[in-house]
Formats: structure tokens, C-alpha cells, sequence
């Protein structure tokens, strides 16, 4: 039986065209209050037409229903919680979308004159020297324009800085638990890469890296805490064996929400990481952007960083572009500055202790979801989760239910489905993280749903199996779609 099911009636929505009625219109203008200009005389016969064929034409009520029915078609965090794992901060503060609006900074341009752009220059050096201060890096560039452009700077910087060295090396080392962008960089920085499998526990192999490490290997990329929502307790043992050899150690900090004002990668040994500030620092995430992935270096490497600078000229901000030691840019201009007005702001609102506030109830919400849960799913790793937890659909298989049916019998509870098959050391993963913004209700409810299911496997898995029931699409054979793709329309009956 389902309880605590959110749904809404979802009509059949004709196309406004096919709503169109001749002599209809959705709006209404006051009669003119100066002289009529006939429109032919003045642009010509060839700029001017009598209408746009085949416009639809509605009623002011009919365009808005129109429109308001579509919207809710699609889930949002404006509906209900988000499960999705390794994507963090589903909700970000409407103050901050404010702030990123205000004249001065939303129409602000990047050709403006240094002495018209201090603001925006200032806002810029303020949240370099917080980011720097809440990673324990010593500086930072605002430049990269996402987690994976991040990345790529960063393993082109220590590139930069072993070839200086006169040794560039060969391979980077990549552990399975690590997001699958860090391997296509260290490809695409001309690097090989050599996989490292984890422990038992979920955890990097510190003794398969003290074999692996010799004088090829220019870094390891680590994702901390990693896939599984583990922090990787050895960490700073990973960076002296990596050190002791030349080597260094690069953090993916996509997960960062997870140690933000407790512990900073800066202080056990990480020597340049990204941060997303569309996962941690406030950015509406998804719809293909806008994001941000600023990198934080160690001193060694801060020479070797994207051009311009900023730098103090008197009581001015300048930009610095005689850098000899510069990777050059990575983008134009100066980073997504949007974003960059938004992580400020964010930072600002909440200040030292509410960011690591945050941080507490992010963990404590996904800990809490475990300790639910954990009698109706299989956990793999036993290892204490931070952020988010992920679970295998083992127990639900033995009755013929993968984790993508529960995923799917999760919409008709109301729920968006949680990360399916990922990551992809856990074999059926269910992936869940809820973030520091939902409170007990919404968990409870989610969990609530989740056991439900749960049970619906046990004693009905052909009930799950064909979910789910309440979309305006049943489900649909994903098999035949991915391998015979419909492209284009060409018209007619199908």
C-alpha cells in the first residue's frame, strides 16, 4: 500500500496552436495617447506585414493555464527533495540570486576599465582569499568554468611545474572510488593513467600506492571524501608517499560540502584541488550551467597559474599578466562571475560557523538516511559515511528487482530517483545524498517511500518492475531506444 504519495492530476496538454482560435487575444493595450503612425509609410511595404501565419492566437487565461500545466510536468526542488548522489546543493538560497542581480554587478562588463571594475574586482579578491582560507590553500584562480575545467587546470599546473623540474613523468594514478571525470584529465593533459582498486572498506589502497608510486608518476587524483561518501582517513599518509617520491597530490573537492569548516585539504598534505561552487557554494546546479571551478594551490605551484592576476597597485585593483611562468589562460576573460557573486554572498550569509553548521547537518542527514535504511538495503562498504550513502540493489535482486525499477517505482511517491548505477565499484548502486537542506519531514518521507518499495519487492517485484504508474509516461524500453535512437521526425502517422 502506498502512503504519504504526492501527486497531482496531469491532463492531456494540447499544443497551443492546436488551442488557436481566430479574433483571440492574451492581451490587452490602452488606446493610443499620441498620433497614429501608419506603419507602411514609415518602415515600408517590405518591413511591414499584416501578421505571422499560423500564430496561435489565445485567451490571457488559456496561455497561462497553458503554460503553469507545463511547468509541473517537470519534478524541481520547489516540489520536493532530490536524492541524487555526488551532485550536492539541489537548493541554493534565493538572497543570493538576489545579490548576483544587483545592477551594478549583473550588467557589469569584462571590458570595462580597471578603474570602473573595482567592485567587481574586489568581490573577486575577497572570495580567492575565503576559498584559499577554507581549503588551507595558499592561492587561488577563479578562471575555470566547471569541476572537469578545474581539474584540467590543475593537472596542467603541476604538469607546468614538473616540467620545470625537467621532469614532467608520465602517469597519473587514479583510485576506482574517484569521479569518472579524473581520469579523461589526466588524459587529456597527456598523462597515462594507472587505476588503483580500493580495500574492503571503501578506501584508497595506501599500500598498493606505496608499491605503485616510482619516479613516472607525476600525481595522484583523489576524490575526498570519495564516491562512496567515505573519507579517505589515510589521506595524509597518500600525500607523504607521494612527496617522498617527487609526486603530488591532486583533491577532485567536488565532494567538499562534506568538510567545509572541519577539516581543510590544505593541511594533510593536498597540493592543488577544485572546488565546484555550483555543489558547494551556491549555484543553481544543472540545465548545462552557469558553474564555476576555481583551483586552489600550494605556493609551489601558484606561479604557474592562469593569467591575469589580481594584484594591489596602491589602494587599486590591477590585473597581472606578466607572468612569465603562466599557463596562459584557461578561458576568457575572468571565470563565470555570476557564480562568483553567488559563492560570496553565500559564504558571507552564513560566515565561519554556519558554513560548518552546514556541513554537520549535510553529514547528519545522510547518516540518518543509512541508519533508516540500512535493515532494507545492502550496504557494501561498511566503512561511516559522510555526506551520502550508497547502497546495492542485492537484496531487492534476489527477487528480480535492479536498482533502476526502484528508481522508477520512487516517482510514484512523489520523489525524484536517486543516482542509479553509480558509482560504478558498487554493482546495482543506489546512491543517495539530501544535502543540509531538508529537514526531518522530507527525510522521514523519502524513507518512508524507500521501505515501502523495499517491501513491494518482497512480496510483489512484478509491481515494481513495470513502474511507474502515475507519469504521463509509462515506462519505456530503454534498450530499444538506446540502440535504435529516432533522431529526426520526418512527418506523417508514428
Amino acid at each position: 500500500m502506498i502512503h504519504n504519495v504526492r501527486t497531482h492530476i496531469s491532463q492531456n496538454e494540447a499544443l497551443l496552436f492546436e488551442r488557436s482560435s481566430p479574433g483571440k487575444r492574451a492581451y490587452q493595450l490602452p488606446e493610443l495617447d499620441v498620433p497614429p503612425v501608419d506603419a507602411l509609410a514609415a518602415l515600408g511595404a517590405g518591413n511591414v506585414r499584416a501578421g505571422i501565419d499560423g500564430f496561435p492566437e489565445v485567451s490571457e487565461v488559456e496561455a497561462i493555464r497553458h503554460f503553469t500545466r507545463l511547468s509541473t510536468w517537470n519534478y524541481a526542488i520547489d516540489h520536493g527533495m532530490y536524492p541524487l548522489g555526488s551532485c550536492t546543493m539541489k537548493y541554493n538560497p534565493r538572497v543570493n540570486e538576489l545579490v548576483a542581480r544587483i545592477e551594478g554587478l549583473a550588467w557589469a562588463h569584462p571590458y570595462q576599465p580597471e578603474a570602473l571594475a573595482q567592485g567587481s574586482m574586489e568581490v573577486m579578491a575577497r572570495l580567492e582569499a575565503m576559498l584559499a582560507e577554507i581549503t588551507g590553500m595558499d592561492a587561488v584562480t577563479l578562471q575555470p568554468s566547471a569541476g572537469a575545467h578545474g581539474e584540467l587546470t590543475g593537472i596542467l599546473l603541476i604538469r607546468a611545474l614538473l616540467e620545470k623540474r625537467g621532469d614532467p613523468r608520465k602517469k597519473i594514478l587514479v583510485p576506482d572510488s574517484a569521479h569518472g571525470t579524473n581520469p579523461a584529465t589526466a588524459a587529456i593533459a597527456g598523462y597515462a593513467v594507472e587505476n588503483i582498486k580500493s580495500t574492503e572498506t571503501g578506501l584508497l589502497d595506501v599500500s598498493a600506492l606505496e608499491r605503485i608510486v616510482d619516479q613516472d608518476v607525476a600525481a595522484l587524483m583523489v576524490t575526498n571524501p570519495n564516491t562512496l561518501g567515505v573519507f579517505e582517513e589515510n589521506i595524509a599518509r597518500a600525500a607523504e608517499i607521494l612527496h617522498a617520491k617527487g609526486a603530488m597530490l591532486y583533491m577532485d573537492g567536488a565532494n567538499m560540502n562534506a568538510l567545509v569548516g572541519i577539516a581543510r585539504p590544505g593541511d594533510f598534505g593536498v597540493d592543488a584541488l577544485h572546488l565546484n561552487l555550483h555543489k558547494t557554494f551556491s549555484t543553481p546546479h544543472g540545465g548545462g550551467g552557469p558553474g564555476a571551478g576555481p583551483v586552489a594551490v600550494k605556493k609551489a605551484l601558484e606561479p604557474f597559474l592562469p593569467v591575469p592576476r589580481l594584484k594591489r597597485s596602491g589602494k587599486r585593483w590591477a590585473w597581472d599578466y606578466k607572468r612569465k611562468r603562466s599557463i596562459g589562460r584557461v578561458r576568457a576573460f575572468y571565470g563565470n562571475f555570476g557564480v562568483l557573486v553567488r559563492a560570496l554572498a553565500y559564504i558571507l550569509a552564513h560566515g565561519g560557523p554556519g558554513l560548518r553548521n552546514a556541513t554537520v547537518d549535510a553529514v547528519m542527514n545522510a547518516v540518518y538516511i543509512r541508519k533508516r535504511l540500512e535493515p532494507y538495503y545492502d550496504l557494501p562498504y561498511g566503512s561511516p559515511n559522510m555526506h551520502e550513502v550508497v547502497f546495492s540493489d542485492a537484496r531487492q535482486a534476489a527477487h528480480g528487482v535492479r536498482t533502476g525499477d526502484i528508481a522508477k517505482r520512487l516517482i510514484d511517491y512523489g520523489f525524484h530517483p536517486y543516482t542509479v548505477s553509480f558509482p560504478l565499484i558498487v554493482h546495482g548502486a543506489l546512491m543517495i545524498e539530501p544535502t543540509e537542506t531538508e529537514g526531518k519531514a522530507e527525510l522521514d518521507s523519502f524513507i518512508d517511500a524507500m521501505i515501502s518499495i523495499a517491501k513491494e519487492a518482497e512480496t510483489d517485484p512484478q509491481l515494481v518492475k513495470n513502474a511507474p504508474y502515475n507519469t504521463r509516461t509509462s515506462r519505456v524500453d530503454e534498450v530499444s531506444a538506446a540502440r535504435k535512437p529516432v533522431l529526426r521526425w520526418k512527418g506523417g502517422e508514428g
